[in-house]
């Protein structure tokens, strides 16, 4: 089944928390902390594999994880970092922020690499907060959480040539003959249910070519396979536009096509188009001089992909054009690129039932560091939360001394 949207979640993994512990050796006197950092969360990497092409690997995957890293250890052993989650996905692929549809990054290359999600830090161990005036920390932090979103996944196809027409008009025909690509053909609509991308290899030049499910009138509006397979015609650089003369009415078949792009995309009717009249081998020479005049010299190749007439004047033109015609690339306004790390200072406070609630990014970025086990490591954080001016934000609320204030879940009593 040809897949070429899916929503999932993704969740990196958290960092390895700090360890606290001291060292205990016979006959080493005051031996110090010795607790080591935790490692690295894994991250959630997306990878281009020019191999694929659809999503289906993604249909009953809805929630990928990463792994967390390892805790770290005693005698200053640092946990070890935990191994990336690699996705690979087909070329083509865009990746956006399901919640706000801003735009994370595109897969265009083989083996390009894309971090969705980013990994927690590391804890660091008791080892690592060691000072002349406290040599002997009795505190260690937790590791960070990993990034968690939700994501859309959207394949356009990427093919430098994309074959357009009606269906049964030859195109999985030809693109059986000019390149490696092996389509399901047969004689009625709609045997091509998914687009086939192949790789030709002509005179030292190679591109893929894209047969594409047939469009029909009103494609645009959403019949037949409607608008789902229309997008992947939009990074073409040359559209083969094929038509079948053995039609009753081949020019007419053709406007139809053409209607049907410029109702989903006016600029697709400016990208440039090459009409390959096929079956040439199923009816008179001069029926097919007919055929060729209505269409009032427009740029016309005649050919039998079942017999492989006129090919090679077909593909000489097509490399020629290739290599004046740049790659097509799509601006999309209405995203912006997704940044995943936002230094975010806001700190809010609401009064609900005579209790003051203090929440913000920063503020639980050093919640989920502290460990609550360790006096020293409340401490710690009651001074990190004067840093980051949660004391001037009660204030401002109308805080008094012995009100209660909860950060998180952690309450304690306001002092002034």
């Amino acid at each position: 089944m040809f897949i070429d949207e899916v929503v999932v979640e993704v969740f990196a993994g958290r960092g390895g928390h700090g360890m606290t512990s001291f060292r205990r050796e016979k006959y080493v006197e005051f031996g110090g902390p010795s607790g080591g950092n935790g490692g690295m969360g894994g991250s959630i990497v997306f990878v281009g594999d020019e191999g694929k092409v659809t999503l289906t690997d993604f249909r009953y995957q809805k929630h990928i994880k990463a792994p967390n890293g390892e805790n770290g250890k005693s005698k200053g052993m640092h946990g070890a970092n935990a191994l990336n989650n690699y996705l690979k996905v087909p070329l083509g692929t865009i990746i956006y922020n399901y919640e706000t549809g801003l735009k994370i990054g595109e897969i265009t290359h083989h083996n390009q690499e894309l971090v969705v999600a980013k990994g927690g830090r590391g804890g660091r161990g008791n080892i690592a907060f060691a000072t002349k005036r406290n040599t002997a920390p009795k505190f260690s932090e937790n590791g960070d959480r990993g990034e968690q979103l939700k994501i859309k996944l959207d394949l356009r196809v990427l093919a430098d040539v994309g074959l357009l027409g009606f269906p049964s008009v030859g195109k999985s025909t030809l693109i059986s003959v000019l390149s490696n690509a092996r389509p399901k053909i047969a004689a009625y609509p709609f045997t091509t249910l998914q687009p086939n991308l192949g790789m030709v290899r002509y005179k030292n030049h190679d591109f893929v070519l894209a047969d594409l499910p047939g469009i029909i009138e009103n494609a645009s509006e959403g019949h037949g396979l409607g608008l789902r397979f229309l997008k992947h015609i939009e990074r073409c650089r040359i559209f083969l536009h094929m038509v079948d003369l053995t039609d009753e009415n081949p020019y007419e078949k053709y406007q139809i096509i053409n209607e049907e792009l410029g109702k989903f995309n006016k600029d697709l009717l400016n990208r440039k188009q090459i009409i390959v009249l096929n079956k040439a081998d199923a009816i008179d020479e001069s029926e097919v001089k007919k055929i060729v005049n209505k269409f009032k010299n427009k740029e016309i190749y005649v050919i039998s992909a079942a017999s492989h007439l006129g090919l090679n004047e077909l593909l000489d033109k097509v490399i020629i054009e290739l290599d004046n015609i740049p790659p097509i690339v799509i601006e999309d306004d209405s995203h912006e690129i997704y940044e995943l790390e936002e230094d975010d200072n806001q700190i809010d406070v609401k009064y609900e039932d005579k209790v003051f609630y203090v929440t913000g990014p920063k503020v639980l970025l050093h919640f989920e560091r502290t460990n609550f086990a360790s006096e020293e490591g409340i401490m710690r954080f009651s001074k990190q939360l004067k840093t980051l001016g949660v004391e001037d934000a009660l204030r401002k609320a109308g805080v008094t001394n012995g009100d209660t204030v909860n950060v998180y879940g952690f309450e304690f009593d306001f002092l002034d």
